[in-house]
């Protein structure tokens, strides 16, 4: 079973929005992206442009980068955890997600060091 970046990045903006508890209207409207759109985005069923999430970001209050890093936290674990199944020889061991330095849904997300006045 593949996975697909569409649907990890969707996971990872809904649990974001969720955690702020705030709904679709209000993120899409601070985002400037349809209220249908930005659900389609949120279910996996479209691809972002960088500039779309660039704007999603923005209205979550959230950094690019810190998205992206939990999407690729996300695939990495997702990757392992198939090769696992598929007996790939690079994983012959259970996957432990805590031993790689991931975790697995992460509760919060890192503050970054405000980089005004550098």
């Amino acid at each position: 079973m593949m996975v697909l970046l569409r649907h990890l990045l969707g996971d990872v903006l809904r649990r974001l929005r969720q955690r702020q508890s705030r709904t679709l209207r209000q993120v899409s409207a601070e985002a400037r992206v349809s209220l249908g759109y930005l659900s389609e985005v949120e279910r996996g069923q479209k691809e972002a442009s960088s500039e779309l999430l660039s704007s999603i970001c923005t209205a979550l209050g959230v950094p690019l980068s810190q998205v992206l890093r939990e999407v690729s936290d996300q695939l990495a674990l997702a990757e392992l955890q198939e090769a696992a199944l598929l007996g790939d020889s690079v994983a012959t061991e259970p996957v432990n997600a805590q031993d790689l330095g991931i975790d697995p849904v992460p509760d919060r997300v890192p503050q970054v060091p405000d980089m005004v006045g550098v």
